[in-house]
């Protein structure tokens, strides 16, 4: 088992990875809680529920609650209905959430912890590759339906808790997800990394190189979030290709395509953007044979207007004063924040569009 530590300005809370430790959650909570609610999703719940609720202790009363899978239930309605289950089984300032499953569902129960009797404690037991970033850093939201994560807090778990063995029933799709952000990571911190992830297969990251990929993903974001918890300077980095990653999943509709998936094109419109406005020379023929190779679903772009993702990425978090600020690369590992122009996006965005179309 491995562990890293991240510090925050409230507690420091470890990342345990290791295989099969869903089976002793129960040795890991240190606290004295009154009872324990674990919210998982439907696909989620019929591999892990049993043994996560076997781990836990008997004399401590232990609720369950399912909410649909998807990015579609990271809305009101499933929030209020799980707030409504807090207070029908009458969790008090003493009792722990468990946020069971991948990133929706972190977001999602970390969200209701974080708003319910003003905060009180969970654990995130990330069940996807995608997790391995959204479970660490203490952001938890849910979407509005113009745009991705506009309702949420910063709100840390007291420990995370990932077992390796739930990523092996992972469809393709999810794999594909957890790697856009894994090789966000890698852009963000190391040249090398980067290269040795674009000149490789994803049906080849298994065993250890994924639980290798994983920690060093772990530990970047561990790393910029203790340097900038609240996202005042370099931890708005972490958003490298999700100013567009998050105009995609808005525009689709929530689910269409998995995060990471948006996250992978996102970076390709970044790469774009960082070589023909600014003069960077980063690999993008390489990282467009990355992304072919892997199946990524490149070909969603001839699906939407360079106007409305323009739109769109206007209301992105990172928008002040109507300014557009995009998080580039000058070079691989060396990320910075730039305002673009509305007018320069629309251009950039069509030639991105058409040439994907092959007009």
């Amino acid at each position: 088992m491995a562990s890293v530590t991240v510090r925050s300005s409230s507690h420091d809370y470890e990342v345990l990875i290791g295989k099969g430790l869903r089976h002793g959650l129960g040795e890991f909570i240190s606290s004295n809680y009154t009872s324990i609610l674990v919210i998982t999703d439907s696909t989620v719940k019929d591999y892990y529920l049993q043994d996560v609720k076997k781990s836990l202790p008997e004399t401590v009363p232990v609720f369950t609650a399912v909410v649909p899978s998807g990015e579609s239930s990271k809305s009101m309605e499933r929030y209020e209905e799980l707030l409504d289950i807090c207070v029908d089984v009458k969790l008090d300032r003493k009792s722990l959430i468990v946020a069971l499953g991948g990133g929706m569902i972190g977001d999602l129960a970390g969200f209701v912890a974080s708003t319910y009797l003003r905060g009180i404690d969970y654990i995130q037991m990330p069940t996807t590759i995608l997790a391995h970033d959204s479970s660490v850093g203490g952001k938890v939201a849910i979407n509005h339906p113009k745009g991705k994560n506009l309702i949420g807090s910063f709100y840390h778990p007291v420990q995370v808790i990932y077992d390796m063995e739930t990523i092996e029933t992972l469809p393709e799709s999810e794999l594909r997800s957890g790697y856009g952000e894994v090789i966000k990571h890698a852009f963000l911190s190391d040249e090398e990394w980067a290269h040795r992830l674009l000149k490789g297969s994803l049906s080849k990251s298994s065993g250890d190189k994924l639980e290798s990929d994983l920690m060093k993903g772990i530990q970047v974001k561990a790393s910029i979030v203790e340097k900038d918890e609240r996202e005042a300077g370099i931890r708005k980095y972490l958003n490298l290709g999700h100013t567009l990653a998050h105009a995609i999943e808005a525009e689709l509709g929530y689910g269409e395509i998995t995060h990471g998936e948006a996250v992978a094109v996102g970076l390709l419109f970044m790469m774009k953007l960082s070589n023909d406005l600014k003069g960077a020379q980063l690999p993008i023929q390489a990282y467009k044979e990355w992304l072919d190779r892997n199946n990524y679903p490149v070909s969603v772009l001839s699906k939407i207007r360079p106007d409305r993702m323009v739109e769109k990425m206007m209301l992105d978090k990172k928008t002040l004063r109507r300014k557009i600020n995009f998080v580039l690369l000058h070079e691989l590992s060396d990320p910075y924040v730039v305002e673009v122009e509305k007018e320069q996006l629309l251009e950039q965005m069509s030639l991105l569009i058409n040439e994907v179309s092959g007009e």
